[in-house]
């Protein structure tokens, strides 16, 4: 009788299942790392809109001070602040019946200046009076955030600096000097209108009811 010889298993099968479980893998892994990208970012984006949305509240909180001013027009000097300028001490002024229009202000720009650091910690506000418009205020916000271009990489303060200038942020004031973004931050740039509700009449304020 003759002996059917049986074929060893090829030894290669084994080969090629754990290459193919390899290949998987790391499909899988650049897979699970592109997700985190995209959520990643879908974080950083959400977190920029909430910031810019906290700055323009906080002008519009700052637009409500200057409507209960009963002279705000005619005090807009006292609401400046350069980028430069250290955050105030508090003051009770604005709680004082006896507040003159003046001190009004200051105590407003002072208390809105460290509910505005408060929000947005180590943020830098300027306001002024633009050079067209000397009966607005221009009020600028700039934060720190973190920011990626469309390769998934950090903005420098190069990149910021060129964004802020193509959204325009920067205006001009009273003396022609330019109020720019300081570099490393996002900025958001907005004029407020005060309203006049009072008017002098001799040495003191007339204010209709």
């Amino acid at each position: 009788m003759h002996q059917m010889k049986v074929a060893p298993p090829a030894r290669t099968q084994g080969g090629f299942s754990l290459l193919e479980a390899l290949v998987a893998i790391v499909v899988m892994t650049l897979g699970i790392l592109g997700i985190l990208g995209v959520q990643m970012r879908t974080l950083t984006d959400t977190q920029a809109g909430v910031r810019r949305g906290q700055a323009i509240r906080l002008i519009e909180d700052l637009g409500e001070r200057l409507e209960n001013n009963p002279d705000a027009l005619n005090n807009l000097s006292s609401y400046k602040v350069a980028l430069t300028d250290a955050l105030p001490s508090a003051s009770d002024c604005c709680t004082s019946t006896a507040c003159s229009p003046s001190d009004l202000a200051t105590c407003d720009i002072n208390q809105w200046r460290l509910r505005v650091n408060q929000a947005l910690p180590d943020a830098k506000t300027a306001v002024f009076i633009p050079k067209d418009g000397p009966r607005q205020l221009g009020v600028m916000i700039g934060w720190n955030e973190n920011r990626y271009n469309q390769n998934g990489q950090s903005f420098s303060d190069t990149d910021l600096t060129a964004l802020n200038t193509h959204l325009a942020v920067s205006g001009t004031d009273a003396d022609s000097a330019t109020i720019s973004c300081p570099d490393g931050l996002t900025c958001h740039l907005q004029y407020v209108q005060p309203t006049q509700r009072c008017t002098p009449e001799g040495s003191a304020l007339y204010c209709p009811n």
